[in-house]
């Protein structure tokens, strides 16, 4: 799937959409060159899940918890050197937990997500606030997530 994003106000709007259908254990991945808005991104999908915290980049602790509807951990693992510095701070307790995960920059650490997971590659537009997101879902869970966005 495919989306085009034509302002800041629509990136947001489509985040607190994705975070109003998020479930207990989903992952959310946000791949992206700097810019691309991936911070932005998590700031809605966590104002759709109810959190009413300042949402920040967790760039120096690798991951930020969050409280709302469901637990919400935000993972930036940009400046990480050692993929196996994840497993001091015990990741899969966060992937496979009550919460909902978000990593920015997954590409990374490929090889530790989960098999189900939704995927989004965010590409700048042409415009300062213009983006392109592709989305891909691995497993049924996040097929159906798809659809039910689709339809709102």
């Amino acid at each position: 799937m495919e989306i085009r994003l034509e302002s800041l106000e629509d990136t947001e709007r489509f985040g607190v959409k994705l975070g109003q259908v998020l479930k207990s254990g989903d992952v959310v991945c946000l791949n992206g060159e700097l810019g691309a808005g991936k911070t932005t991104l998590t700031k809605s999908i966590g104002i759709g899940l109810g959190v009413n915290d300042y949402i920040t980049s967790p760039t120096f602790t690798l991951i930020n918890e969050y409280s709302g509807r469901l637990p919400v951990y935000h993972f930036d693992v940009y400046r990480l050197e050692n993929v196996e510095d994840l497993y001091d701070l015990g990741f899969d307790e966060y992937f496979y937990g009550k919460g909902v995960s978000i990593v920015e920059w997954a590409e990374k650490i490929e090889g530790l997500l989960p098999e189900h997971r939704l995927v989004l590659d965010i590409e700048k537009g042409n415009d300062i606030d213009k983006r392109v997101i592709k989305i891909k879902a691995y497993g049924n869970r996040y097929i159906e997530m798809l659809k039910e966005l689709g339809e709102n």
